[in-house]
């Protein structure tokens, strides 16, 4: 029997290609030798995910650090000439002011289960987003608070100790399939992978679902 529900941050709740993450990507294409929006997402967004993955425990370090990294070493590999600063400042209004997905409040009015929300960004960002927004969730499970990132299965554990419920009573739903799904499974939680644009194609072991309304 389900007893909570555990939802993506980034991607699910929130769009990633908000306005303050598309400044980065322009400053990234028009100030380093990244030519294309495909170089600049397989490569900068590369190395956050590696971050996030090698950030684990006692070499956890949390987003403003990971940015600063990024930049730096784009730097020195792409030759990035814009302003770090304003670069930095752009990221952090993304994580601050992401707009909403049109289905995320039908979601949680419906919703009879407690949902938590889990991210792989800093709880002091995270927690203002949901206020800007006046979103009231049954708590907020950042990698800060388990010093691990998605798709590392301690950010579910964490949010299991504080949901209070064993790992057969949670789902996770997320948008992403190389980390949201195999994070639910090594944690024992079950995965419900949402597929806005249906890119989805033929039978997954795991729900897929083209809207947080059809949960």
């Amino acid at each position: 029997m389900t007893k909570a529900v555990f939802l993506d941050f980034s991607g699910t709740m929130v769009h990633e290609d908000d306005p303050y993450i598309m400044q980065v990507m322009r400053y990234f294409l028009t100030a380093s030798d990244l030519k294309t929006p495909e170089q600049v997402l397989s490569t900068v967004w590369g190395m956050l995910k590696k971050l996030e993955w090698d950030c684990f425990q006692d070499s956890f370090v949390k987003k403003d650090v990971m940015v600063d990294r990024i930049l730096a070493d784009c730097t020195e590999r792409f030759h990035l000439t814009a302003d770090h600063s304003a670069m930095h400042e752009a990221w952090r209004k993304s994580w601050l002011h992401a707009p909403l997905f049109d289905d995320v409040r039908p979601f949680l009015a419906r919703c009879t289960l407690p949902v938590y929300v889990v991210t792989n960004n800093d709880h002091a960002y995270t927690s203002q987003n949901l206020a800007e927004k006046g979103l009231a969730v049954a708590g907020l499970i950042s990698s800060d608070m388990a010093r691990a990132c998605k798709p590392h299965p301690e950010i579910l554990r964490e949010a299991l100790r504080i949901a209070g419920v064993r790992p057969e009573e949670a789902v996770l739903i997320g948008d992403s399939e190389k980390s949201d799904v195999p994070c639910a499974q090594a944690a024992g939680i079950t995965p419900v992978l949402l597929d806005r644009a249906g890119h989805i194609d033929g039978e997954r072991p795991y729900r897929v679902i083209r809207s947080l309304t059809e949960y």
